[in-house]
């Protein structure tokens, strides 16, 4: 097969390109407004939270909703940039001049692999990063007594008493829920701003209205003593708001907005102690197989916009692969779910619906010649 020329590929791959940043732009927008503002507007008024924040909050989730928007903008620009090609009867010239079915497609996935490869980039740091800056504003401004800090954790006050946690879940078990926090230190202070104490716990949880501190270690600080205690468990009778702090913990630790890196060490820290970790073996594979899964999409809808060159009905074929496409994403969802009720490999999960897709788009292929 002889090369062919290059500008014929930037060609497709500028048309598709514009068609996937205008579609991607339009959906982002969307979400933006309507799963955003929208839904901010119902906490505008608690504490500090007014419109400006809330707006601040949204505007910093946006690198995160696109990340989660790409792959259908993805899916339907590209349908769109080829059935551009197809009504101007473009595609029909370029396979005249001697463009294969699988040249455009390369060129196709080509345009699309930049793309990919910058939200994969995006997902691992500026996404991650700005949806936690988000929450921490929003805890700030709705919360006298409360902050998250972006390397620090979780901050509280109670009083004099300042508590701060690096890593924390919510639990269920026997239809009960509680929270249980790692890595615990508590500051107290005097009135006048010297340090009293400070105590280190591995653990502390929420338990029947008081926190249990596990593996304790307490220094005390005198005028001119310091003396340090240890204790296996420890109550603390406290009425920090549970709710709230379950509330930023959600917010702080939730696996979907994790870098790949920090689930995996949710994985590693779960294993260690025993606890479930699916939720986050789930989001890390996922985090794995996206770029996977875009490119497999894009490859079932391109065979939609080839139908056109023999036959008419182009909307019909347009509308038949955006849903075959984004059906795929309810499918694999279904498949990664029975894979957590089911104790078998998220890999798996993941891998069997790309495969069933990029078979597919080979036989569509294949009916479609021509």
């Amino acid at each position: 097969m002889r090369p062919f020329p290059r500008i014929h590929d930037l060609y497709i791959g500028r048309t598709v390109f514009g068609a996937v940043l205008l579609t991607w732009a339009v959906l982002v927008g969307l979400d933006t407004i309507i799963g955003g503002l929208l839904n901010e507007m119902s906490d505008v008024g608690r504490g500090r939270y007014d419109f400006m924040a809330a707006a601040t909050h949204v505007a910093l989730s946006v690198p995160r909703r696109a990340y989660m928007m790409f792959p259908t903008a993805a899916v339907i620009g590209a349908l769109l940039g080829l059935g551009q090609l197809a009504a101007s009867s473009e595609l029909t010239v370029l396979r005249a001049v001697g463009l294969s079915r699988r040249r455009i497609s390369l060129s196709v996935v080509i345009s699309l692999s930049l793309l990919t490869a910058l939200m994969v980039v995006n997902g691992e740091t500026l996404g991650p990063w700005a949806q936690r800056r988000a929450d921490a504003l929003k805890a700030a401004a709705k919360s006298d007594d409360m902050i998250v800090a972006q390397y620090s954790g979780l901050w509280a006050r109670e009083g004099n008493i300042f508590l701060n946690a690096q890593t924390g879940e919510e639990r269920n078990e026997g239809g009960r829920s509680w929270i249980a926090l790692q890595d615990v230190r508590l500051f107290e202070l005097a009135d006048d701003g010297r340090l009293l104490s400070m105590t280190r716990a591995a653990s502390a949880e929420h338990l029947e209205g008081s926190w249990l501190l596990r593996e304790v270690e307490r220094t005390r600080f005198g005028e001119k003593s310091v003396e340090t205690t240890k204790a296996a468990e420890e109550r603390w009778e406290s009425q920090l708001d549970a709710a709230a702090l379950a509330a930023n913990t959600r917010n702080l630790w939730r696996p979907r907005y994790m870098t790949a890196r920090e689930l995996s060490s949710g994985i590693d820290y779960r294993a260690r102690n025993g606890l479930d970790a699916s939720e986050f073996e789930e989001h890390y594979w996922g985090r794995w197989f996206y770029p996977l899964n875009v490119l497999a999409l894009c490859l079932l809808a391109v065979p939609f916009a080839f139908g056109s060159l023999r036959s008419g009905g182009l909307g019909k074929r347009l509308f038949l692969g955006i849903v075959f496409s984004l059906g795929f994403w309810l499918v694999q969802t279904q498949v990664v779910r029975l894979a957590g009720v089911f104790r078998f490999d998220y890999r798996l999960a993941y891998t069997i619906p790309a495969v069933i897709v990029v078979l597919l788009s080979v036989w569509l292929f294949k009916r479609r010649s021509g």
